[in-house]
């Protein structure tokens, strides 16, 4: 249960971690056989970019669970507490729209890759395969928007959904926030 309890706080950092290894290793293996045994490997362009799309994706759904998002947050705090709680909550269930909406099209784009089977020039991969981050990804997103409103409301609903306060205290005890 505890490893279970680890990967659900971990996923996104764990794919993204492994997407920007594969994508240093595919760029280092590429430049060495360029310019010292002057070969060119096809491979590694599609593995670094397929990389790319699932670091991104994953990033983006590592950055609603942190809430790390682009928010003019100065903006949001000058405002009174209770307007400013409705401005984030407006924004979120618009946000929360789009990823639905996402959701909608990455699966009727899936489901043209599934009916009709393209394989990656180099590496024969069969594109649904790859491309199924975007259904991953929006989900993701969704669930991790999900949690913070739920921790939200069982913290009583205080300050802003998901934020931590600006003076750092976020519950750690000063001796231990910083092994």
């Amino acid at each position: 249960m505890q490893a279970l309890r680890w990967l659900e706080r971990h996923i996104e950092e764990l794919i993204c971690c492994t997407c920007l290894v594969i994508i240093a290793v595919a760029v280092f293996a590429q430049v060495v056989a360029r310019y010292i045994f002057e070969v060119a490997l096809h491979w590694t362009e599609e593995t670094a970019s397929m990389a790319m799309v699932w670091a991104v994706y994953t990033g983006a759904s590592l950055c609603v669970r942190e809430r790390f998002h682009i928010r003019i947050m100065v903006a949001v705090q000058s405002l009174p507490e209770r307007f400013g709680k409705v401005v984030i909550v407006i924004a979120d269930i618009l946000w929360a729209l789009f990823c639905v909406f996402m959701l909608k099209v990455s699966y009727d784009y899936l489901y043209i890759f599934w009916r009709f089977p393209e394989t990656s020039p180099s590496l024969g991969i069969n594109q649904f395969y790859p491309q199924t981050i975007l259904v991953i990804g929006y989900a993701l997103m969704l669930l991790r928007l999900a949690q913070t409103y739920v921790a939200w409301w069982h913290d009583g609903m205080q300050g802003l959904p998901g934020m931590l306060h600006e003076n750092g205290d976020d519950g750690v005890p000063e001796d231990e926030a910083h092994i």
